[in-house]
């Protein structure tokens, strides 16, 4: 059997190598609730820089965010970071 994956709008924004992406990308994992090693260990952007990116807790595990992955809020508000080209290969823009 072959299956197709059904139309669904998500959210997501990407983790690029800047401080007001840094920012946004823990800004967005924090505002759903999720813990981030980041924000557990109050890391500054610096830190995340370093490490070039920070942990997600996802319902897999804990799972790391690199720069240029997307992190995605899933149809049940789970958060999980992905491959860009993955990300690109699955989803499109939708216009607001």
């Amino acid at each position: 059997m072959r299956y197709k994956k059904k139309p669904i709008v998500i959210e997501a924004v990407r983790l690029e190598n800047n401080y007001d992406s840094i920012y946004d990308a823990v800004e967005f994992v924090f505002h759903v609730g999720m813990e981030t090693s980041v924000i557990g260990a109050n890391a500054t952007v610096r830190n995340v820089q370093d490490d070039g990116g920070f942990l997600i807790s996802t319902l897999e595990g804990k799972m790391k965010a690199s720069f240029g992955d997307y992190i995605i809020k899933g149809v049940k508000g789970e958060i999980y970071p992905c491959k860009p080209d993955i990300f690109e290969m699955t989803y499109e823009l939708v216009e607001d």
